[in-house]
């Protein structure tokens, strides 16, 4: 579907979204929500798929699932499907790859982080629905987990803040990303 060129991934019909954010602070929900909006012919890269259920691997620095999701989220691109990436996505681990990704990209990117404060975390964490979840994951990993403002360099995200209704934020990344204003394909 591409040209071929290069180094180069997507067309410039293409959207790249990278969401960013500590556990809990609603990644995955926006990009569900972006779908929903959407519609068809909007792939979702997500970390915690793509590490823990296909590999089953530890996040570490290193990890196979970080290539992982740089080859998933280019083929989807390649193949003319909007992307969103979306997970805790360390900036020291997977920072190089989302800044490389974004940089080759053809289309549009755009990045977002949601900054969550810790106890909004844990008051979120609480709220889903998966109990044996709940159970396997305690507020005490949350913590080892939180990073406060781990954001990329470069400026390369918009900060949303915790006060920023799920609807908002699903609305303002249409907008920014061009989304709002792209056909899907009915695949």
């Amino acid at each position: 579907m591409t040209d071929g060129a290069p180094g180069k991934v997507g067309t410039e019909d293409t959207r790249l979204i990278v969401i960013r954010g500590n556990s809990a602070s609603g990644k995955s929900s926006v990009a569900a929500g972006l779908r929903d909006k959407f519609g068809r012919n909007l792939a979702i890269v997500a970390q915690d798929n793509l590490r823990r259920i296909v590999l089953r691997e530890r996040d570490r620095p290193g990890g196979a699932n970080i290539g992982l999701i740089d080859l998933t989220a280019r083929y989807a691109l390649d193949n003319g499907f909007h992307v969103v990436v979306e997970g805790i996505l360390y900036a020291d681990r997977y920072g190089p790859m989302l800044q490389d990704l974004v940089r080759t990209h053809r289309g549009v990117s755009r990045c977002y982080y949601l900054d969550v404060p810790y106890a909004e975390t844990v008051r979120r964490h609480a709220t889903k629905a998966d109990a044996q979840y709940l159970q396997h994951v305690t507020p005490d990993h949350l913590s080892d987990w939180y990073r406060a403002k781990d954001l990329l360099p470069d400026a390369l995200e918009t900060v949303v803040d915790a006060d920023s209704a799920l609807d908002d934020t699903i609305q303002r990344i249409m907008r920014e990303s061009g989304l709002d204003r792209v056909l899907p394909i009915d695949r």
